[in-house]
């Protein structure tokens, strides 16, 4: 599949917004921490995507009632959903200048995930959280998501690359009081 960058201008995946809030002194002070054990921007993307994926639980997962959708809120509050984890981990790879989208598949509901760019390429990584059945892992060499679609059940990845969160993700997750309400309200489309 080919990935279709949203802005073809790469600044717009260094920016930050209200949900990937990087410049925040929580995202900034965990990244540096993270970059104290990385020897270059591969093994600090590699180390951030495994923070998040596997200090932060993913909400359904640990049973947290909580929703959280700004970057610093995840990693304050230490869980969020698929879509708030994807925020965390863009924004402590774009306090890094790592170019990072936001990008999600079509399963039975819309899973969020990103993309990273190296060597020229983007390269999708999904930071959900690892279970049984689930064994995501980061990768510049052949993708390791947490799921792959099924065509035949009209499942499929959506090839754009988005600079900010979606509109209708990043407003369902703002509507949401608990995670209860949100899973009732999770889009089933973009």
């Amino acid at each position: 599949m080919e990935l279709i960058q949203e802005n073809p201008d790469l600044s717009a995946y260094l920016a930050a917004d209200e949900a990937i809030d990087h410049e925040h002194p929580l995202v900034r002070e965990t990244a540096a921490r993270l970059a104290e054990g990385a020897e270059d921007s591969y093994a600090y993307a590699r180390l951030a995507f495994t923070y998040v994926r596997d200090a932060i639980p993913h909400s359904q997962d640990s049973g947290d009632p909580r929703v959280t959708w700004r970057a610093s809120d995840v990693l304050a509050q230490r869980t969020g959903v698929c879509y708030a984890k994807a925020h965390a981990l863009a924004a402590l790879l774009r306090a890094e200048d790592i170019p990072t989208a936001l990008c999600y598949q079509q399963l039975d509901v819309v899973h969020g995930l990103v993309a990273v760019r190296f060597h020229g390429a983007w390269h999708r990584q999904d930071p959900r959280g690892n279970k049984p059945g689930v064994d995501a892992r980061f990768s510049l060499d052949g993708e390791r998501l947490a799921f792959t679609p099924d065509g035949g059940a009209g499942e499929r990845d959506h090839p754009v690359l988005y600079a900010a969160p979606h509109p209708t993700v990043l407003g369902v997750l703002k509507a949401a009081s608990d995670r209860r309400g949100l899973w009732e309200s999770l889009p089933a489309s973009l």
